[in-house]
């Protein structure tokens, strides 16, 4: 039987949505755009052709989580941006749900690939799965084990509904099984984090920041927070400018100050708390966070990307967390929890320590994006 050559042709396309909402997921989605890129070219006769589309939901409209991360790590224009903005979790994910089925069923894809955890990531595998369209999840599988964090929440629904798990680490894979998951739909690729990490650290060492800040190299700290237990709460925040402010004794302390967090820190009496060397700045883009992490003698954060970041760089790095779902950046890296009874006897241990901890995990190698492009295409073979 003869197959007409307009269903030859969709036979041999691999169509996908990939998913990007908010400033943790640009650095997953441009390496598997590029790479998608770099497949197409080099692909021989009788292989599937890759048209990835970016959708871009809005879920962060501020340019400095956003456009400036486009610019920086070159990922192509959205084909959708479906301009979300902000809202409650339910507002926002509903938004979201109700755009991206209208992309999904301009475009008719067979795939959408979502990253992370935020509710971009949730709204999107959810809206595909109800449309019948698989859906790929890079980053599965990470737990923390704590239900009080939403993100939590969009992990183990997004893994319970992805047909295939991309997973950063072995222990993420595990975390799927014991949750009943086959092994089937289970694939061990890495951290593309890291890929985006090693394709920018020249360009990173080139950023002018350290000497626009007055900046030694290991003699400051870099600071990130934007957690709702830590800077929505008067009491915490607070508690947070006096550990700085005791730092900052030692050595500068240098914040850029994320959106969520300047609104707390205009109350004037939560602001007098820092002290002059706490030096609060505007979000710097993806080469100077990358600059500032490498040259810091110390990070401070509640970021996931930023404990990754420095266990590949091999800084000390507080995590100011009561858990977190990255368990190798404690075990093999460079990151450890602390909490605000002891900031600042943490902080003091770790510039009293060697400059360099830990050991990089496997499959953080820079090659993330080509094993997950090679999962797609057997996937749709």
């Amino acid at each position: 039987m003869l197959i007409p050559q307009t269903e030859l042709n969709a036979q041999r396309t691999h169509k996908a949505l990939v998913v990007a909402g908010a400033r943790p997921n640009f650095m997953k989605v441009a390496p598997l755009l590029h790479e998608a890129a770099a497949y197409n070219e080099r692909r021989q006769a009788g292989m599937p052709r890759l048209e990835w589309l970016l959708v871009h939901t809005g879920q962060h409209y501020d340019r400095s989580l956003s456009d400036v991360f486009f610019d920086e790590l070159k990922i192509p224009p959205p084909a959708f941006n479906l301009g979300v903005g902000s809202g409650s979790h339910a507002v926002q994910t509903a938004n979201i749900m109700m755009k991206f089925e209208e992309a999904c069923l301009a475009e008719k894809p067979g795939w959408v690939i979502v990253v992370g955890d935020v509710n971009s990531t949730l709204a999107c595998a959810l809206t595909a799965a109800k449309l019948g369209i698989k859906v790929a999840h890079v980053e599965a599988g990470l737990r923390s084990f704590d239900r009080a964090m939403p993100e939590e929440i969009n992990r183990i629904v997004t893994d319970a509904l992805a047909d295939l798990l991309l997973t950063p680490s072995e222990e993420a894979g595990g975390n799927l099984r014991r949750e009943g998951i086959p092994e089937s739909r289970i694939r061990f690729v890495g951290n593309v984090v890291m890929d985006t990490v090693a394709a920018h650290m020249a360009q990173a060492r080139r950023s002018p920041i350290l000497q626009e800040l007055g900046l030694t190299p290991k003699n400051f700290a870099y600071v990130t927070l934007h957690r709702p237990a830590n800077v929505d709460n008067p009491e915490n925040l607070s508690a947070i400018m006096d550990g700085l402010n005791t730092a900052s004794r030692e050595m500068p302390i240098v914040f850029p100050v994320h959106p969520r967090t300047r609104k707390m820190l205009a109350e004037d009496a939560i602001r007098l708390r820092a002290g002059p060397r706490v030096r609060f700045v505007e979000p710097v883009g993806y080469h100077a966070s990358l600059c500032l992490t490498e040259n810091a003698r110390l990070v401070l954060t509640d970021s996931g990307g930023l404990q990754e970041e420095s266990t590949f760089l091999r800084v000390p790095c507080l995590t100011l967390r009561p858990n977190t779902e990255r368990p190798l950046t404690i075990s093999m890296g460079s990151n450890k929890l602390t909490r605000l009874d002891r900031l600042c006897a943490d902080m003091d241990e770790i510039i009293r320590g060697p400059l360099e901890l830990g050991r990089i995990p496997p499959l953080w190698d820079g090659q993330a994006a080509g094993r997950i492009v090679q999962a797609m295409v057997e996937h749709h073979a």
